[in-house]
Formats: structure tokens, sequence, C-alpha cells
């Protein structure tokens, strides 16, 4: 119980104590944007390096090098738990934000921050909505900020190996921005919180970044369901892991 007070105490001091900074990356925000992205993304990954040493959370890093350099990307992951999140940030290269679900705009400065380092917000609910979300993200990968998507929809509460169906409609950002696909997969975070909440246990997480593909180069079977290929790689690469432990 007592990592997670302190991890809760973290995030709370954080948000009230970084008051001051927004104003100023609200200011940096109006003359260059990139450089408030930056700035942004080096702050909230020192957060979040300090949770995960809270935590007792070692993270080991696989297929760095399958990431494309120079070029925003889509990652496809599957999703197990919150500590999901702090590795992606912590492990990719460059500038990128997560798709989140639109409950998130709940929280004052939370959803500041979530804003500044480039996530969207989507309204699982409303397909009008969802779709802007979609133009959103293709129009931010273009600008050179890489998206990251959980096409599973929510957390995964089943088996390592039992990923939900993925929604082929998230896709379409990868296919409609032309930008290639990284799958990615990630083993440990569901036991380091989710299995046991509100306890959070020490332990090392595993994420594995696969080879990118395009989805316009898929043979046309795969291409008319991208989604679910991406699925079975996923599932591929979480099998070698597991093997592999």
């Amino acid at each position: 119980m007592l990592r997670f007070i302190l991890v809760a105490l973290t995030v709370v001091l954080f948000l009230i104590l970084s008051i001051p900074l927004l104003l100023i990356l609200r200011v940096v925000d109006h003359y260059d944007t990139k450089r408030r992205q930056r700035i942004s993304l080096k702050v909230i990954r020192g957060v979040f390096r300090l949770i995960l040493k809270i935590a007792g959370v070692r993270i080991t890093v696989e297929g760095r090098e399958n990431i494309p350099q120079g070029q925003a990307v889509m990652y496809v992951g599957n999703h197990r738990g919150y500590f999901d999140i702090l590795t992606g940030y912590v492990t990719v290269p460059d500038l990128m934000g997560f798709v989140a679900k639109k409950e998130m705009l709940r929280y004052p400065l939370l959803r500041t921050w979530m804003k500044y380092v480039n996530c969207l917000f989507l309204d699982r609910k409303n397909i009008k909505e969802g779709l802007k979300t979609i133009l959103s993200a293709i129009a931010q990968i273009k600008e050179g900020v890489s998206v990251w998507i959980f096409p599973e929809g929510t957390r995964n509460e089943n088996g390592l190996l039992e990923l939900l169906e993925f929604h082929e409609g998230s896709m379409k950002i990868a296919e409609k921005s032309g930008c290639p696909i990284v799958p990615v997969a990630i083993k440990g975070t569901a036991e380091i919180f989710e299995e046991h909440i509100p306890f959070i246990r020490p332990g090392r997480v595993v994420i594995r970044y696969g080879e990118p593909f395009y989805i316009k180069e898929l043979e046309p079977s795969k291409r008319k369901f991208s989604g679910a290929y991406t699925r079975e790689r996923i599932i591929s690469m979480l099998r070698e892991m597991e093997a592999e432990s």
C-alpha cells in the first residue's frame, strides 16, 4: 500500500506544482509548438521514470532498432494495465501521443498535460466524434508526431495471450496517413497493479517493438482486416516472449 500512496502523492504534487510550468508552456506554444511538445515530453518522461522507480518497475526494451528513424509511425500495442502508458512514453525515441478515452478529459491539469504530450481523446460511444479523432491522428502523424493506439479499446483482463478483438476502424490512421505500423507487445504491467488493486508490487516489464510494416504492402486479404493481422502479429510476439521467460 505504501508504494501506491507514494505514487498517488507524486502524481498529485506534480500536477499542483506544475501549474506555473503549464503557464510558461502555453506561452512557448504560441511561438513554437514543436519546442513546447519536446519540453512537455521531457518533463513527463522524467515524472514517469520517477513513478516507475517508486513502484519498483524494471523495464527491458527489445527491438528498439525496429522503430523507423526520422518519421512518425503508428504504434499498435496490447493493453494490460496503466503502466503500459508509462512504459511506452519512456521507451519511444521521439514525439508521440496516445489515443486515450474521452473520460480522461474530466480531470483538470491532467488533461492539459495529456494534450501537451500529444494525446488524443476518443469518444467510444459516438461514431461521428470517433471519426474526428481518427482525422486528428492522421493530421498529427503528417506533422511528424507518432500515435500509439490500443485497438482492443480497453484493458484486457483475460490472459496475456487472449487479446480482445481489434477495432478495425482504428487502423485507418495508418492506412490513410501512409505511415508504418510498429506492433508492440508488452508483458508484465498487469502484475504490477491491476492484478492486486490497490497494491503496487515491484516487477519486470518487457516491451518488444516488432518489425514495422505498411498496410498498403499487405496482400489483399490481410489489408482488408489489418487489425486482425496486427493482432496475430502481437500474439505471436507475446508467445515468443513467454517461451523465452
